[in-house]
């Protein structure tokens, strides 16, 4: 029977377990929430790689916003999602922790055991800090995930038209396009390990998800941001494979990266990876108020940053990332493999408006 001193760390024995005696040398931090980050470290924790999960904690809508509203703590949903993104697939407290009832009349109709869990830990243990950490553990994750601020936000937008929404939720039912998006109350407090992880990072990735819901709340804490423009990692955004209904309608590419640089400030990202496989498009139907985002707007890209162009979509859901394709890219540029050619097969539908831009990293993504 093996023997473990007594000073050993129960994380070290999990990374020597998982990678022998080393701890993986790249350290990725990803920032966002909701669906589309935790496909991205789906893909990130097959690999040899210290992964950091920076999250919103703005949501509001569906179990999340109940808990919210009845125990007043900071959103544990995405934080959930990531948590059980990072675990073995196939793990039993995985499966509970996804596991959504939904007996109609039912007090516990909606709410996910995940989020009752982080909300009984917060209780129990005074913090909910502490019930994160301890989730992690119960799930014994390959990575950390980190509230972007313990702060007990509220993420609401200004329309076009002067309009204020108050709440994530309410968001996407707008009536007029989204000016801009703010957190209530302001400029919250970055998580101290969050911050830290940015500024230790050797690549800091934005996205995939939604743009103002998911990514952006994380950009209106303003620790959050010094440690990414302060970071010398590259910094690469992802830009989602489709627009979204009621918050992105009829954004181009361009649309998207001006959104974020508006809030990073122009200068600081290095890098934006964009779909190319042409399956997302065809797999919209008419009845679907969606339309497939590509490279031919990024034409007219700030020249300081790099394309990356690449197949990133899930062969099975054209309209949803594959995580495997994506985290392999990814991968790719940590380890600094910048390639300058261009793939002209691949682009060739709108090659006529993209050759004249530096387009990197292109192929299959396979």
């Amino acid at each position: 029977m093996a023997h473990v001193k007594p000073d050993k760390q129960l994380v070290q024995i999990v990374a020597e377990h998982r990678f022998g005696n080393h701890a993986p040398t790249i350290k990725v931090a990803a920032i966002g929430g909701g669906t589309g980050l935790s496909t991205l470290l789906r893909g990130l924790k097959q690999h040899d790689l210290s992964i950091t999960a920076v999250v919103t904690v703005a949501d509001d809508g569906g179990s999340t916003g109940k808990i919210r509203n009845a125990y007043d703590i900071p959103a544990p949903g995405d934080i959930r999602n990531c948590l059980v993104a990072l675990a073995d697939d196939e793990s039993l407290v995985s499966r509970l922790f996804q596991y959504r009832f939904n007996q109609a009349g039912s007090e516990l109709d909606g709410h996910t055991l995940g989020n009752i869990f982080i909300t009984a830990l917060t209780k129990v243990t005074g913090s909910f800090e502490q019930a994160v950490i301890e989730s992690a553990n119960v799930l014994n994750i390959r990575g950390r995930v980190l509230p972007s601020t313990l702060a007990n936000v509220r993420l609401d937008a200004e329309l076009a038209d002067g309009a204020i929404l108050q709440g994530e939720s309410n968001i996407p039912n707008r009536q007029s396009p989204i000016r801009d998006v703010f957190l209530t109350p302001p400029n919250p407090e970055g998580y101290r390990p969050a911050v830290l992880s940015i500024l230790n990072a050797d690549l800091i990735v934005l996205g995939p998800g939604s743009l103002y819901t998911s990514i952006l709340p994380n950009l209106l804490v303003p620790e959050i941001v010094r440690a990414i423009r302060a970071s010398s990692a590259p910094k690469i955004y992802v830009i989602n494979v489709a627009t979204q209904a009621g918050e992105t309608d009829h954004f181009s590419a361009l649309d998207h990266v001006d959104v974020i640089d508006r809030h990073l400030g122009p200068g600081v990202l290095d890098a934006v990876l964009v779909n190319t496989n042409r399956a997302s498009a065809r797999a919209i139907g008419r009845d679907i108020p969606i339309e497939p985002v590509f490279p031919d707007s990024l034409i007219h890209l700030d020249p300081r940053i790099k394309v990356v162009a690449r197949d990133v979509v899930n062969d099975q859901n054209p309209l949803r990332h594959d995580p495997d394709k994506l985290a392999s890219v990814l991968l790719e540029l940590a380890q600094g493999n910048w390639q300058d050619h261009l793939a002209e097969d691949e682009l060739a539908p709108q090659a006529d408006m993209i050759t004249r831009k530096d387009m990197v990293v292109t192929g299959t993504g396979d």
